[in-house]
């Protein structure tokens, strides 16, 4: 009976999940608020739209309110496209981080000066900061809108790849902060825009390159080849020294027209040095190559957790 009322796994997983998602998109509101908006860098990302809006309108409308506005316009004509999972998913985390800037800006905005004067520090502090927690997001299985759905309906439409297609979108967005409301020559719009470009170019990398480092970085793995004639001895040693498993795989020189025997390692980044110690050990002359993968799932590495959902049997029809 007890067993009944408490949640099963894949509830806490999920309820897990939706923390996590509200605690990163507080982190991404904070670092945008707080860091990055009083200096009135544009950054990419819906984000970067409602800041254009916001300084070109002398800060009358919202970023939140341009950004919400624009998200639910790109999901209803993404609908039939990216698929209503991904709309529905995305809805959740569109308003969440909207409400969290919405009151984030209209408390640091009212500040007298920023946190943090210096604007290089500041934006690079924002930028960690929004990427630890759109990383946060990702890896929950989140996500916040923005951008990411103008590059699925490009990746869907097109042959051009999601990332491409948000990196061109992202620069564009930063760029259009050149043309601005400026009081002056082109000339000094020019030297007083372009700064303030080249402080979104960087903060829209730092915050990309943060929120990568949060989905794979704690995945990445070494995958080695090994070819070897003493590969009897080597694979030995990786087994009980190393305590990794080894893949004997057949394979033939083509120009000596042998047999050969390769070796295939998967281990964690930090153990990739003992390892070639150790082959180097055994057999100076072993031809190796090393390349680093995004994750190795299964046993002894990361466990991929995905939600599926039990498929409904038919009930079979009953004789009378």
């Amino acid at each position: 009976m007890k067993e009944n009322l408490g949640l099963s796994k894949s509830q806490k997983t999920l309820i897990i999940d939706y923390i996590m998602i509200v605690a990163g998109i507080i982190m991404y509101g904070v670092g945008f608020c707080a860091f990055i908006l009083p200096h009135k860098i544009v950054m990419g990302g819906l984000t970067g739209v409602g800041t254009l809006v916001y300084f070109a309108t002398n800060e009358t409308i919202p970023v939140a309110v341009t950004q919400y506005v624009l998200n639910l316009l790109l999901l209803a004509m993404a609908f039939k496209i990216v698929g209503k999972t991904f709309v529905i998913r995305t809805i959740f985390g569109a308003t969440v981080v909207s409400l969290v800037i919405g009151i984030g800006e209209t408390f640091f905005m009212s500040l007298d000066h920023p946190i943090i004067e210096d604007m290089s520090l500041s934006a690079i502090l924002g930028a960690i900061v929004c990427g630890l927690g759109v990383g946060t997001v990702l890896i929950h299985n989140g996500s916040t809108g923005g951008t990411d759905i103008v590059a699925s309906m490009v990746n869907k439409l097109s042959n051009v790849s999601i990332g491409r297609a948000m990196v061109i979108t992202d620069l564009c967005i930063v760029s259009s902060s050149l043309f601005l409301p400026f009081d002056g020559t082109f000339g000094e719009r020019l030297e007083t825009r372009i700064p303030i470009m080249v402080y979104g170019y960087v903060v829209t990398f730092v915050a990309s390159y943060c929120a990568d480092m949060i989905v794979v970085g704690n995945r990445q793995a070494v995958q080695f080849i090994i070819f070897s004639r003493q590969w009897q001895t080597i694979a030995d040693a990786i087994n009980n020294d190393a305590k990794r498993g080894v893949t004997v795989l057949d394979g033939e020189g083509w120009y000596s027209k042998k047999p050969v025997r390769i070796l295939l390692v998967w281990c964690r980044k930090i153990e990739a040095p003992g390892i070639m110690r150790l082959v180097k050990s055994i057999d100076d002359d072993a031809f190796i190559t090393q390349g680093a993968v995004n994750g190795v799932f299964g046993k002894g590495f990361d466990m991929y957790k995905v939600k599926i959902k039990p498929k409904k049997h038919p009930v079979p029809d009953r004789e009378p």
